[in-house]
């Protein structure tokens, strides 16, 4: 019994050494969304609804992006656990050529949103506004997909300090450039909403740059000679294939683009309720996407801990890891719940001084932390299956959960009457705990699933070289 503690309290110990820096890294860039909405609130209203429009329509892009190049720190991470430099170095390269060519492909997309925004019936005077700011910050997306890249490869050797610095730089421009862009200082246009679109690409240009330097200069597996040319000698069999890390990677963007494209919805459905709807809505989900990071950071370093042992054939292990992991990620989840109860009134405050968006977003702010214990058990479930290269199947799963009970219960509640409510974002809330709920059900059992057949095959079922 003393023993089975002692392993437990190890393997937290382990994980929240990874978990820390993560968070440290997603916050720095989660911030960015934060004080793009604070900084746009404090220039004009209009201008905040514009922001809250265009993220909302960015940010399910982004994070396909962003979950496409989640493939690095699985592929990474068993690689590293197997010794094999040579697959550590292949899968970064591969990462960065994909995401770099996926950013750039992925850029007219938002450049022709303006049609999609008027057939959902945003508001006339905010269109404009957010089509420019989504041509501003598109430009980011190219060098965005090459800094997940470099991430995943830092996260996967489990040295999340290099893209946690990278992150804290990356905002520190992201706020010097918001308030020359916004406002128009030295002699700069003064472009209001839009100008946190040109910040944001700027930041985007720095972090990659930035984390590349720090990669080449660590002495990391496979990392030394990173941006070096291929060795003539090296194993044509180290690391994925194009199509591998495309099997892996395509299931992990359109997971994230699944869930995040629901958000973006509920948005642009709110957007028929008036600009102060679609502020306090902005306000309650941008916070609720800061404390997000903490379970999605503990899922990633849950990620790392799963590709590792599976590397080193130490598949026994991960019982004890999930049990670990969903432990601290339920805690930490009912912690946050409890502070928004508490403090919903001064977060509120912090985001906006007008009354009736500051009352709203308060209320809304009470349905976010209901959800917050079911978001961390759903999220952290599909960190394991991630680290276990098990992403088709959860995709499924998530597209019934969100698309096919969340979605479709919010809308009735939120816009239909269902239920005798009136229209208004309370009853899109209910539908998204609801499909987050589903979320951790389906994907908790498929996690039981999953590892019931690694520990049957005793390391069997996990293939070595190509996923």
């Amino acid at each position: 019994m003393h023993r089975s503690l002692s392993l437990v309290h190890h393997e937290a110990g382990l994980l929240i050494r990874l978990t820390l820096p993560l968070l440290f890294a997603q916050l720095s860039q989660t911030a960015m969304g934060f004080v793009d909405t604070v900084m746009a609130g404090r220039y004009a209203g209009i201008d905040l609804a514009a922001v809250a429009v265009g993220s909302s329509l960015f940010f399910p892009v982004f994070l396909f992006l962003l979950g496409l190049q989640s493939a690095v720190t699985p592929l990474v991470a068993q690689a590293n656990g197997r010794g094999d430099a040579a697959a550590v170095r292949r899968s970064i390269r591969l990462g960065v050529t994909i995401g770099f060519t996926a950013g750039v492909l992925l850029m007219p997309l938002l450049w022709s949103m303006r049609p999609f925004m008027v057939w959902m019936g945003v508001s006339a005077e905010v269109i404009p506004i957010t089509a420019r700011y989504l041509f501003a910050i598109s430009w980011g997306l190219p060098l965005g997909g090459v800094f997940f890249a470099l991430k995943g490869g830092g996260d996967g050797l489990a040295r999340p300090r290099l893209s946690m610095f990278a992150g804290f730089v990356g905002l520190a421009v992201n706020i010097v450039a918001n308030a020359l862009f916004i406002y128009g200082r030295f002699g700069l246009p003064e472009l209001g909403g839009v100008g946190c679109g040109w910040a944001s690409a700027l930041s985007l240009l720095v972090m990659p740059l930035c984390l590349a330097w720090l990669l080449a200069r660590s002495r990391l597996a496979g990392t030394g000679r990173l941006f070096a040319p291929p060795r003539a000698d090296a194993p044509a069999s180290s690391g994925p294939s194009v199509r591998g890390y495309l099997r892996l990677g395509l299931p992990l963007g359109l997971a994230l683009f699944v869930e995040c494209s629901i958000f973006a919805l509920i948005a642009l459905f709110l957007a028929r309720l008036g600009s102060t709807v679609v502020a306090a809505h902005q306000i309650a989900l941008n916070f609720t996407s800061l404390l997000y990071m903490l379970p999605y950071s503990l899922a990633t370093a849950l990620t790392v801990r799963t590709g590792f042992a599976i590397g080193r054939q130490r598949v026994r292990r991960l019982a004890r890891i999930v049990r670990t992991g969903l432990g601290l990620a339920l805690a930490g989840s009912t912690l946050t719940c409890l502070c928004i109860v508490v403090f919903r009134e001064q977060i509120a405050a912090l985001y906006t001084a007008e009354p009736a968006v500051r009352v709203l977003a308060a209320s809304l702010l009470v349905y976010a932390a209901f959800f917050q214990p079911v978001d961390a058990l759903q999220v952290n479930c599909s960190g394991i299956l991630r680290g276990c290269r098990d992403t088709r199947v959860p995709l499924v799963l998530m597209l019934v959960a969100y698309w096919g009970i969340g979605l479709p219960l919010g809308y009735g509640l939120g816009m239909a009457g269902l239920g005798g409510m009136a229209p208004g974002p309370q009853g899109f809330w209910i539908g998204l705990i609801v499909a987050l709920a589903a979320a951790a059900a389906l994907l908790g059992g498929r996690v039981r699933v999953t590892l019931g057949r690694l520990e049957e095959g005793s390391g069997g079922a996990v293939r070595k070289g190509r996923p």
